[in-house]
């Protein structure tokens, strides 16, 4: 059994510690502590390890979030792995912060690496793990709160939250979606 496991994040060091690249932090813990390393492959910086038997493919594009898909779409076909092995790691407003939703499938609620996602692998058919950002902004300052830093208290608690949605991740790769989400969606 094959899994191909999606950070969503921009890359640069400008949008490192970010909410909409919380995709990223999942995807990087999950690396380390399967004590794995990435390197720089096509529309990626992609990792490979194994978990209970199953081989675990992480990729986090570099592709920018608005262009996602391309590097999905890619790797998809690039490791031949069904649209249901795929589990993509998303921030998302509507959730409050740290909580996370995991999902068999759904819409892209607006979000544009998903957007990118659906155009271009065929559709809203794909596991994604939605972790909350919370939306705590002024009125007309999304874009300013998506691509700002985590505040203060936030970051405190961050690491365990990481570490719960990283529990989920390989809770899908060992069980499946279903238990996953039975387990995970609180």
């Amino acid at each position: 059994m094959k899994y191909l496991i999606v950070g969503l994040g921009n890359i640069g060091p400008e949008y490192a510690d970010t909410r909409h690249n919380i995709g990223f932090m999942v995807a990087d813990e999950l690396v380390k502590e399967a004590q794995a390393s990435y390197s720089t492959l096509k529309y990626a910086f992609y990792s490979e390890f194994k978990l209970r038997g199953r081989t675990v493919y992480v990729v986090k594009p570099t592709t920018f979030m608005n262009l996602s898909g391309k590097a999905v779409n890619y790797w998809m076909h690039e490791l031949r792995i069904p649209l249901q092995n795929i589990l993509v790691i998303v921030d998302d407003l509507a959730l409050p912060f740290g909580s996370i939703r995991i999902k068999p499938k759904g819409s892209a609620a607006g979000h544009n690496g998903l957007k990118s996602i659906e155009a271009l692998c065929g559709g809203q058919q794909y596991p994604r793990l939605r972790f909350g950002i919370g939306d705590s902004y002024p009125k007309g300052r999304q874009i300013d709160y998506v691509l700002g830093p985590f505040d203060k208290e936030e970051q405190l608690e961050l690491p365990g939250l990481i570490q719960h949605a990283v529990g989920a991740v390989k809770n899908f790769v060992s069980v499946g979606i279903e238990l996953t989400m039975t387990n995970f969606n609180k």
